[in-house]
């Protein structure tokens, strides 16, 4: 099941800088209910520190459920404007807070910024003062004892089984340039790839086929869709992220002419390529998309055709890693992935670029 969010968070010192602390807690947005809470002393602190470890222990808290959205209510307008983009971030102290805050925001569900007085935030605002105190909150039941399908080997409840499959070769991918929204058919040899991808997964008991738009895709679900006796649907969140100036260049050649642009793109997944997309906005595209597939099959074994960073990016999340795993996936064309997911939103991968079935 899954729900809106609402956290709150606090932080303050005694003397800023002084002794220090934190509050924050989790509630369901639409029945109140309490879901967690986190307070902690953390030692001598400015004011604006300590209201950020309080918002990087709200959202990790929130981490923990399934959520369609979040919105974030803090009595901080500093915090609440720079987490919003309208504020730069200028204290060196507080830049690798607002970077871990921002890490966070990246995997998680829709997440959105509201600024509050402090009257409005008295549950954070005691929640720290308490840890500045010496006495910390006992957790609620809620983080106390953590969802057991989130830590058994062996998760339980209703399943659906997405088995990834990456389109066939085409000539970019031959010579491993930027292949983003251009419309480039198969090779001969990418249609021979589909076409045994499809023969393998005639063995299995597929309920639908969705795919990118783009020809490359189609083509290969098309192919695949046949074999089995479906009919393929688009989604246009499946599509690949857009590499703008950067398309049809290698990734040496893009280094060469445009070697500043690329050191930011590798460093951060908020920098897009120059005219293109970047990848915190292709994974708030693939959510949606992943969250449309669970709605519409909650059960079954659904055939994903999409593209490399779409791909790795569902593989992420089901392993609940950072963007930065991006860099560290190779997928092959054909390549085939699985992940199972399970009620609330727990995930199992089991298999990952699997090209057995090419020969």
């Amino acid at each position: 099941m899954t729900r809106r969010l609402v956290v709150e968070a606090d932080g303050g010192s005694r003397g800023n800088p002084g002794p220090a602390g934190y509050g924050a807690l989790v509630r369901d947005a639409d029945t109140g209910e309490l879901l967690a809470e986190r307070s902690e002393a953390i030692g001598r602190a400015t004011n604006n520190v300590a209201e950020y470890r309080g918002l990087i222990a709200g959202l990790t808290a929130a981490a923990q459920f399934a959520a369609e959205s979040i919105v974030v209510r803090m009595d901080s307008k500093l915090v609440v404007e720079q987490m919003s983009g309208r504020w730069k971030i200028k204290h060196p102290d507080m830049r690798p807070l607002a970077l871990q805050a921002q890490r966070l925001v990246r995997d998680l569900p829709p997440t959105t910024f509201s600024w509050i007085p402090r009257e409005s935030n008295k549950h954070a605002d005691r929640l720290a003062n308490e840890a500045m105190d010496g006495r910390v909150a006992e957790p609620t039941p809620a983080a106390r004892q953590p969802d057991p399908r989130r830590t058994s080997w062996s998760p339980v409840g209703a399943r659906t089984s997405t088995l990834l499959l990456r389109h066939g070769q085409t000539e970019h991918s031959v010579d491993r340039r930027f292949s983003g929204r251009n419309d480039l058919r198969l090779t001969a040899e990418g249609e021979r790839q589909s076409q045994a991808a499809g023969q393998r997964l005639l063995r299995m008991e597929v309920a639908g086929v969705l795919c990118s738009p783009l020809r490359r895709a189609r083509q290969t679900a098309d192919i695949v869709a046949e074999a089995l006796g479906v009919t393929a649907q688009t989604d246009d969140d499946l599509v690949e992220t857009d590499f703008g100036a950067w398309e049809g260049l290698t990734y040496a050649e893009a280094a060469d002419s445009y070697p500043a642009e690329m050191a930011a793109w590798t460093a951060s997944a908020d920098v897009a390529p120059p005219g293109g997309e970047s990848f915190a906005a292709v994974a708030r595209r693939v959510r949606r998309a992943r969250t449309r597939l669970l709605a519409a099959y909650p059960t079954g074994r659904v055939l994903v055709v999409s593209h490399v960073t779409p791909i790795k990016l569902i593989l992420a999340a089901a392993l609940d890693a950072p963007i930065d795993v991006l860099f560290r996936i190779h997928l092959d064309p054909a390549g085939l992935s699985t992940v199972d997911w399970h009620d609330g939103g727990v995930a199992s991968v089991r298999l990952m670029n699997d090209t057995s079935h090419l020969g």
